[in-house]
């Protein structure tokens, strides 16, 4: 029977594409597994090579978010390998229904779900209810998005804001900024520092100014002699990349007035644990001229939940059947 079919639910990443099944009526996800988005040519292929790999179960419905702009029906991930169609992909795989949002949108709707266990506060402030929620995180990319509390719901806004301009809070950031230029042109977006290319770009970056010859330049090369303290350029880019990401966090709580808490999604923060909550990144958040006081009250917390997105999406299938 249709209705005691599970519905599939996918987080698609520029790297990865992580998927799962909700059975009937839950809203948790089961049977989650992660696919290399460049292993397929698709997205109906890896769907097709994950539900046969979890038995062929009976799905109709489906909801995915992406990691871009939704403007139509045809998504191309602005970082990752795959585009396709959201009207012959529900075709293509005999659904009866597909929604498809963006990635940070998905993450969004989830973090209400959140156990305590499952954040990490990190600096000082207090979440005060009934105000909106920010939700930022650099991965493949910058995500963005937020929550408004609208008639006792959480409505999510689905954005784009990690292309918002980077904006240098030092020299040495303008330092790297005319050189990002060079290679971006004028518009060079946060989302081209605070993300794993913004890794490599500022490593790159600094060791230009510094006149040294750049090691390894793969964001887990640099993360990795970031931690171990085996590279002083290593070290600036990670306190770089998590300074500029307290700045970004601030001007999102600023914009959305998201005093209920600032939340940290995305892979690479998580891995960064206890470098991170001693980085400089708190202490940008806090940096914010005339309304410091205000970013000061706001708590900011890391997710430490294994693909939190996929239970956005379980929520938006149920409020939106």
């Amino acid at each position: 029977m249709k209705g005691d079919a599970p519905r599939l639910v996918s987080d698609i990443g520029g790297t990865n594409a992580r998927f799962a099944l909700v059975p009937a009526g839950s809203v948790n996800a089961i049977e989650e597994r992660t696919l290399l988005c460049a292993d397929f040519p698709g997205v109906v292929e890896a769907v097709r090579h994950y539900l046969s790999a979890a038995g062929n179960p009976p799905v109709r419905e489906a909801a995915f978010d992406v990691a871009t702009g939704i403007t139509g029906d045809y998504i191309h991930l602005t970082n990752g390998p795959w585009g396709f169609s959201i009207e012959q992909t529900r075709r293509a795989l005999s659904l009866s229904r597909l929604v498809v949002i963006n990635d940070f949108t998905a993450l969004a709707y989830g973090v209400p779900a959140l156990e305590a266990r499952e954040i990490r506060q990190i600096g000082r402030g207090t979440p005060v209810a009934g105000n909106a929620i920010g939700v930022i995180g650099p991965g493949t990319g910058l995500g963005v998005s937020g929550l408004l509390s609208h008639d006792g719901r959480w409505l999510a806004i689905q954005g784009e804001g990690g292309h918002t301009a980077f904006s240098p809070m030092n020299e040495r950031e303008d330092a790297v900024l005319r050189i990002l230029r060079r290679r971006y042109g004028s518009h060079v977006s946060t989302e081209r520092l605070v993300s794993g290319m913004g890794l490599t770009n500022i490593y790159q970056a600094l060791c230009e100014i510094d006149g040294v010859a750049p090691g390894p330049a793969e964001p887990t090369d640099v993360s990795r002699r970031a931690l171990s303290g085996a590279e002083r350029q290593c070290v600036e880019t990670v306190d770089m990349f998590c300074a500029i990401l307290g700045t970004a966090a601030a001007d999102l709580a600023v914009t959305l007035g998201a005093r209920n808490g600032i939340y940290i999604g995305g892979g690479i923060v998580p891995r960064l644990g206890d470098y991170f909550a001693r980085s400089p990144f708190r202490p940008r958040f806090e940096d914010k001229g005339r309304t410091s006081d205000y970013v000061r009250a706001i708590p900011t917390y890391v997710i430490l939940a294994a693909n939190p997105a996929l239970r956005g999406l379980a929520a938006v299938l149920e409020t939106r059947a």
